[in-house]
């Protein structure tokens, strides 16, 4: 069995962080973004000494730094200020944004043209459309051009330009990531097999990066799945079941914890059934009703719609389409961490939950759980999908 003394460290170091996030998770329902910083600095070493025992080539490892930068830079311009539970605060500095910009340009630079076996001039025109999409939007923050009150109810339904290019100019990024990275791969003279890892990195986290800025996905559950992809690419040793045909870990990660998290909703709706709860089946499967006096004290979103009128409250369950269409805008989704944190914000909420007596929400395990039990079944026991799909074919 192949040991990868590297990916073996790197390993411990993201367990040791995924068991510890999940505990925050649990605990607050958020984890400060600088407890993942030492699992990234140990996977990022661990993963560019990888690459050098492999290949030996300088510009596959900076085309893999220069990835990981440009998503923590993202992540820089995308949040303006941090506080964390240790109390240490990031401070947004308007100053600071063109010295990480320059970093973010330069490593490109090494990676495709520098150190590069030989220059490609189709590499040109994207590095110029790279670093122009970049320097315009750290232009538009630093002018702050992109600067909103998240928690303002009243802002305007009208399509701001702004806004868009704010949440959407990523994914420009990463289809230049997708396209340079196959042009090294197909490049005679480029990174060869190897650039497979970096395409995979760069297609897997841009999406759940994306799915975070559209308020589909958790962003503590995005960063630990993205921090997984940089970390810990590849498998630390053949897992019991085999390794799956892309061989990328944080696939199977995903693949496992989709699976695991299935446990879930099964179990959501037996409880449901048992306490004889009545909803329209799907809802069955998701949440539960709660004691409408005391849902500042649970854990989930607002399933329902309410009004009152003439001294009769009626509800409605929130649409499929309807609650995405929620998450994506930011709005109209009432989370009960909201109401107990600025209950002076939903009074009319509050007292209409009250009147209603029940209030069916949703199930709020956090997708982190499933997520450290999907490493942990990945590397040992492999993709759970693949493993079951070999039995079935008689592989096993």
């Amino acid at each position: 069995m192949e040991i990868l003394y590297p990916m073996i460290i790197s390993a411990v170091a993201v367990l040791a962080t995924m068991i510890y996030a999940s505990y925050l998770d649990i605990r607050d329902r958020r984890v400060p973004f600088i407890h993942w910083l030492p699992m990234l600095v140990t996977g990022v070493i661990c993963t560019g000494f990888l690459l050098w025992q492999v290949t030996a080539n300088f510009s596959l490892i900076f085309g893999y730094l220069s990835l990981v930068a440009s998503f923590l830079y993202a992540d820089y311009l995308d949040n303006r200020g941090r506080t964390d539970s240790l109390g240490l605060t990031f401070y947004y500095r308007k100053a600071s944004i063109f010295y990480y910009l320059a970093l973010v340009l330069i490593l490109p630079i090494l990676s495709w043209f520098v150190f590069a076996p030989s220059v490609n001039i189709q590499m040109v025109p994207w590095y110029a459309m790279f670093a122009g999409v970049f320097s315009y939007i750290s232009y538009r923050e630093y002018k702050g051009m992109f600067d909103e009150n998240p928690r303002q109810k009243n802002r305007k339904k009208e399509p701001n330009i702004s806004e868009t290019i704010n949440r959407w100019y990523f994914v420009l990024i990463v289809l230049i990531f997708t396209i340079t990275t196959l042009l090294m791969l197909l490049n005679p003279d480029g990174w060869g097999s190897q650039a497979i890892i970096i395409l995979l990195m760069a297609v897997f986290s841009g999406v759940f990066y994306i799915f975070a800025r559209m308020h589909l996905f958790g962003g503590a559950d995005a960063w630990a799945l993205i921090f997984i992809s940089f970390s810990l690419p590849v498998f630390p040793f053949t897992p019991l079941f085999g390794e799956p045909p892309l061989g990328f870990l944080s696939f199977s990660v995903l693949i496992n914890a989709l699976l695991l998290n299935l446990i879930a909703p099964i179990g959501i709706f037996i409880i449901n059934v048992i306490r004889k709860n009545r909803a329209p089946l799907m809802y069955m499967f998701f949440g539960f009703p709660v004691n409408g006096e005391r849902i500042q004290y649970e854990w989930g979103f607002v399933m329902e719609d309410f009004e009152e009128n003439k001294g009769k409250v009626s509800r409605k369950f929130v649409g499929f389409w309807d609650s995405i269409k929620r998450m994506y805008s930011g709005e109209g989704r009432v989370y009960t961490k909201d109401l107990r944190e600025h209950p002076e914000e939903f009074q009319k909420e509050l007292a209409l939950y009250r009147k209603a007596g029940t209030v069916w929400i949703s199930y709020a395990v956090p997708f982190i759980i499933p997520i450290t039990a999907g490493l942990i079944t990945a590397i040992i026991f492999g993709d759970l999908l693949f493993a079951f799909m070999k039995i079935i074919a008689g592989g096993i």
